[in-house]
């Protein structure tokens, strides 16, 4: 078979379901809809009691439950019994292409490999051929690794973004793939659209892919010799807390050579049906006021109102520098935007604020919100301050990253929160 091994890259050994019912199988990355335990809820119907990837995952809308402990050692049962169970196709090496039309009627194709984690760093300024668009939270890693180290099985929710302008890769994958039937095809849970795959393994196939590969590494390549040829645009800290976990094994005398790898789905930055959107700051247990003056102070910016929740999401989205402000007062709801004068990206200058008067007032707690309506929602709530996010544009991406390290912390996200990745496809892991 052919070594992908100097792009950072494996022919994986995939497990995929015997049966194909996706709408109970597969579900929404881990770390969507952290504010919703309805959503998860709702989840948990859509399997019912099928084999499903919601029994081999732990929602972060749970991280802090009391009961963590119990979930985390249930999904490794799980796990287990799934493995020696005949919930599993035979494994089989292969890379798969795959189509997703989300709900949204934009359709994003990928290419499933295994990536090399000693290619990979998320430490900013980096020069690895894979490195991280986004600042990393050391605290996020560890209850991720609680899961991961010994786990029978990985799931990959990452998605990392290729700058093929020619569509010479992802695409082109599936050009000959798709001559042959699918190894899975089906609507996925909860009104999240459509899903399918081809398998991608021919002599021909992988030969394609390799010559694609060695020509996008040449095009990235710097003066200083090192290539740029992935970036990583989600799950950051799962392939963060990947890396720790490999980093812990090959300590050892006969290191799992499995935990090397991780599971990803590659997405061209130029894909026709990838979005980029803003994710929005939601803040508890704050003086609302205080904090947007405090931010229209510190960026230069003034208050302007607004008459909905409509009115504000308009103006912040035609603009590159203007912040939506939503909070309860007097139990009526209050919309305001902050425009600013601001010319860089503008979560890289907001992000700044916001960590220092968090700094300077205790008991604050911020979340990361993707998606509009959810925002919205939570603006309406007691005690929360959504903020609103301008767009963020594509262009020039990976020569920002490459020039000036990772952008803040949740700066941007690849759609909305129901068209991130779905597990599906899984990967043999700790024995």
């Amino acid at each position: 078979m052919k070594n992908f091994e100097e792009f950072g890259i494996k022919v994986p050994g995939i497990l995929l379901p015997k049966k194909k019912d996706l709408k109970s199988w597969s579900v929404v990355a881990c770390d969507q809809y952290t504010q919703d335990a309805e959503y998860w809820k709702n989840a948990e119907k859509a399997a019912g009691t099928n084999p499903s990837t919601l029994n081999l995952i732990l929602p972060e809308v749970y991280l802090n439950s009391p009961d963590k402990k119990e979930r985390i050692s249930k999904i490794k049962e799980s796990m287990t019994s799934y493995m020696s169970g005949d919930i599993f196709d035979a494994e089989t090496e292969e890379f798969i292409y795959l189509e997703r039309t989300t709900a949204y009627g934009r359709c994003r194709h990928g290419l499933i490999v295994a990536v090399d984690l000693e290619t990979y760093e998320w430490k900013p300024f980096s020069k690895a051929l894979i490195r991280a668009t986004e600042a990393t939270i050391v605290d996020r890693i560890p209850p991720r690794k609680e899961i991961r180290s010994g786990a029978p099985l990985e799931l990959p929710h990452i998605m990392l973004l290729v700058n093929d302008p020619n569509r010479t890769l992802v695409e082109a994958a599936g050009e000959n793939a798709k001559k042959n039937s699918p190894v899975y095809d089906g609507d996925l849970m909860l009104n999240s659209g459509h899903i399918t795959g081809w398998a991608v393994k021919s002599d021909e196939d992988l030969e394609k892919v390799h010559k694609a590969l060695e020509n996008l590494k040449k095009a990235n390549t710097a003066s200083d010799g090192s290539s740029f040829l992935f970036a990583v645009g989600d799950g950051n800290h799962s392939l963060a807390t990947a890396k720790a976990v490999w980093d812990e094994e090959k300590t050892k005398a006969s290191p799992n050579q499995n935990v090397r790898y991780a599971l990803v789905e590659i997405v061209n930055i130029y894909d026709t049906g990838l979005t980029f959107e803003p994710i929005h700051r939601v803040m508890f247990n704050t003086d609302a006021e205080k904090l947007m003056n405090y931010v229209a102070e510190k960026l230069g910016g003034k208050i302007v109102d607004a008459d909905s929740a409509d009115a504000m999401s308009k103006n912040v989205e035609a603009s590159k520098a203007n912040f939506g402000f939503m909070f309860t007062k007097n139990g009526t709801t209050v919309n305001k935007v902050v425009e600013t004068p601001i010319t860089e990206l503008a979560v890289s200058r907001l992000q700044p604020v916001l960590d220092s008067f968090i700094a300077e007032n205790s008991g604050i707690e911020i979340d990361y919100i993707h998606g509009t309506d959810e925002v919205v929602r939570l603006g309406k709530k007691e005690n929360a301050v959504s903020i609103m996010l301008p767009p963020i544009a594509k262009d020039s991406f990976f020569e920002t990253i490459s020039g000036s390290g990772p952008l803040p912390r949740k700066s941007f996200s690849m759609g909305e929160a129901d068209e991130k990745r779905f597990y599906l496809e899984c990967r043999k892991l700790f024995s």
